[in-house]
């Protein structure tokens, strides 16, 4: 059904959920699954800042695409770096550049905007993504698998 699918991920347990999902999308035709993770990276006065977990988070999934591949799915990670607040423009850049069929994403994260019930990163790439969303909800259970 689906040949590439964007996992978008920044590392939290929300993405973790969604990604499940996109693996169960994956299906038996061994649809690519590209996980995009943008640095968010903001002006102060001494340089660029950015979260401080960055690299905890860009080890984890790189150990985590390691072991999709080790499972036999066809998976990447692609790290983008952003300067601003709002990477949904690059997450829908990279799925336009590898030509994906759907985007999954969870709907809360840790952003910079906490407690908005969709997650103004959801929330924007609903609307500049060049192919579907799927949304997947904080309070949704993960899947089997």
């Amino acid at each position: 059904m689906f040949n590439t699918i964007v996992w978008a991920t920044d590392g939290s347990d929300n993405a973790q959920k969604a990604l499940a999902l996109a693996k169960s999308l994956t299906g038996e035709d061994g649809a690519s699954l590209i996980a995009v993770h943008v640095v968010e990276r903001w002006a102060t006065k001494k340089g660029l800042a950015v979260y401080p977990d960055e690299e905890i988070v860009a080890e984890k999934l790189k150990q985590t695409i390691e072991g999709l591949s080790k499972e036999g799915l066809k998976a990447s990670l692609q790290i983008v770096n952003h300067v601003g607040h709002q990477p949904a423009h690059e997450i829908a850049d990279v799925a336009q550049e590898q030509g994906a069929d759907l985007i999954v994403i969870g709907t809360r994260g840790h952003g910079t905007i906490p407690g908005l019930l969709l997650g103004s990163v959801t929330q924007r790439l609903l609307q500049v993504a060049p192919c579907p969303v799927l949304a997947v909800p904080a309070g949704a259970s993960p899947l089997a698998g």
